[in-house]
């Protein structure tokens, strides 16, 4: 009897050798997967990673509607100059003329809120039906080739819209979205331009609070972010144009949700677009799930003047699936979180935040890991023993990094 123990013992330790044991009794290449705010994609040309996101059945990517989102910034700002045009143009050279702080040039998001700006406002250039979203540098005389002059007409007089500068904001570091490489790249555009400069435009709030910060609310420019991030939302009745709120409480309860479904072994749709038992449900004017793309996506909204107090605080849970799940039918599971970089404005004081109130509801542990925002082995490094989790959230730093997570989850 002892002999055949021991044999069936070394036989199960075999196994786990080769094919992986964890607390849960599945391997790890068999656990729930949930890519998040960074969807697997390449860099260069946007083409979908579907090898990621395709990595088990129980994988998914769980973002914001980026064209819908970036439609929406560009209409803002054209409404922002229809309804305020006495006075815009600061200098009356008839020229509208704005400067673009780009976050990063291989993110599917940044590549789409460069676009919808420049379609919205009539600079973009497009070949073989794309808009270029290239950085163009300086541009004051009109002449850059990634861009051109568009024209708006108000109250009765044609105006040249023109984007004077733009570039991706990447630290000396590696770290693109930043803040102080934005706010010092004002500095130098508003020394070079000077007045000319009527409007300001970033790609998120991060960015676009640290550019109104050093520069444009004291010379009254309107700058426009996206993110809805508090501090951007408060700002704006003293001067900042407005922002976009990519419903981060609602992508946070779906970053969450998704795994929670997937673990309990329940339908993928349940507190989604079917009500749970506790009477948590979302609608399609909250999000849409593409399922060729196994990406759900939140949808947008605007926040200027007339409706920011709506928006003060990014970080309350959303009201139609704020409801607890009940800690017998859906028992603690441990999941490995990373947020791509701990110094990220959205991602540290809104998205973070949204997660932690929801990993309660839905009785989840979650251990989250800080990035720096520059390599992806800073956060790799730190997922060296996944068979202790039940399920994994995935932030990377490049959108072509997947491979880097699921290598070690399949080995």
């Amino acid at each position: 009897m002892k002999k055949a123990l021991s044999l069936f013992l070394a036989m199960v330790l075999l196994t786990c050798v080769l094919g992986g044991c964890s607390g849960n009794g599945s391997s790890n290449a068999e656990k729930p997967v949930v890519w998040f705010n960074r969807q697997p994609s390449n860099s260069t040309t946007g083409e979908l990673d579907m090898q990621a996101l395709q990595f088990n059945d129980k994988t998914y990517y769980v973002g914001f509607d980026a064209n819908q989102g970036a439609q929406l910034q560009g209409q803002m700002i054209v409404e922002y100059i229809q309804k305020h045009i006495d006075g815009l143009d600061r200098n009356d050279d008839g020229i509208i003329g704005y400067v673009l702080a780009i976050g990063d040039i291989g993110h599917n998001d940044s590549i789409a809120r460069t676009r919808g700006v420049r379609e919205a406002l009539g600079t973009a250039v497009t070949e073989n039906g794309v808009t270029n979203s290239s950085p163009i540098g300086s541009n004051l005389e009109g002449t850059a080739t990634a861009v051109k002059d568009g024209s708006i007409e108000v109250g009765g007089k044609t105006y040249t819209v023109r984007e004077l500068a733009s570039q991706e904001m990447k630290n000396s570091a590696g770290a693109t979205w930043d803040g102080a490489t934005a706010g010092n790249a004002l500095g130098t555009w508003s020394a070079s331009f000077g007045d000319q400069i009527d409007i300001v435009v970033s790609n998120n709030d991060g960015m676009g609070m640290s550019m109104f910060n050093a520069w444009s609310k004291a010379n009254k420019v309107p700058t426009f972010g996206y993110d809805a991030n508090s501090d951007a939302v408060a700002a704006i009745p003293e001067g900042y144009g407005g922002t976009i709120s990519q419903h981060a409480d609602v992508q946070a309860y779906l970053t969450l949700r998704v795994l929670r479904n997937a673990l309990d072994g329940v339908d993928i749709d349940t507190g989604i677009g079917t009500a749970d038992e506790a009477g948590n449900v979302l609608t399609s004017d909250d999000y849409k799930y593409v399922e060729s793309e196994r990406s759900y996506y939140a949808l947008n909204l605007a926040v200027t003047a007339e409706n920011y107090q709506q928006f003060t605080d990014a970080t309350l849970t959303y009201a139609p699936v704020s409801k607890q799940l009940d800690a017998e039918e859906h028992p603690t599971k441990k999941i490995w979180l990373d947020i791509y970089n701990a110094a990220d404005n959205f991602l540290s004081a809104t998205y973070q935040p949204l997660l932690q109130k929801y990993d309660d509801l839905l009785n989840l542990d979650v251990e989250y890991i800080g990035g720096d925002g520059q390599t992806e082995s800073n956060i790799t490094n730190r997922l060296g023993n996944p068979d202790q989790y039940d399920a994994f959230a995935i932030n990377m730093i490049k959108t072509d990094n997947a491979a880097a997570y699921t290598s070690i989850l399949s080995q």
